[in-house]
């Protein structure tokens, strides 16, 4: 049986979305000042609408990650990399993305990583193709 639906991604996420398409990557502040990375629409501890989106980096750091050295057939990549949660700066949350190291040995936990963006975007979340590793003194 199927139950086909859609759904309008509203005024935060469609503004995320749209960024994206964009080359831009948004977060929305609370009102104690935070922003989080993706955005919201809601406040998950006041539960207060959230309106004020925010440009935040294309960098950040990686605060955990998994290696997949063998990816299955219908995961996102046919090569290695790792799943991270990167806190992109200017954010004060995370947001899980793949990045593209070389090995796990080259992977750890408070690196840098800048996005690498698909050259064709259409405002979703795999317009971030992933993140690839800043060399230390490198540009971000």
């Amino acid at each position: 049986m199927e139950y086909p639906f859609t759904r309008s991604t509203g005024p935060v996420i469609g503004a995320f979305l749209t960024g994206l398409r964009d080359g831009v990557i948004c977060g929305i502040r609370r009102a104690d000042g935070t922003v989080l990375c993706p955005p919201q629409e809601y406040d998950p501890l006041t539960a207060e609408p959230l309106t004020e989106l925010v440009e935040v980096g294309q960098a950040g750091e990686v605060l955990t990650w998994a290696w997949n050295g063998d990816p299955r057939p219908m995961q996102p990549f046919d090569r290695p990399f790792a799943w991270a949660l990167i806190r992109l700066d200017g954010a004060d949350t995370s947001m899980l993305h793949a990045v593209f190291a070389p090995s796990a040995a080259e992977m750890a936990t408070g690196m840098r990583v800048r996005a690498v963006w698909r050259t064709e975007r259409e405002g979703h979340i795999a317009d971030i193709a992933g993140f690839e590793p800043v060399p230390p003194g490198g540009e971000e």
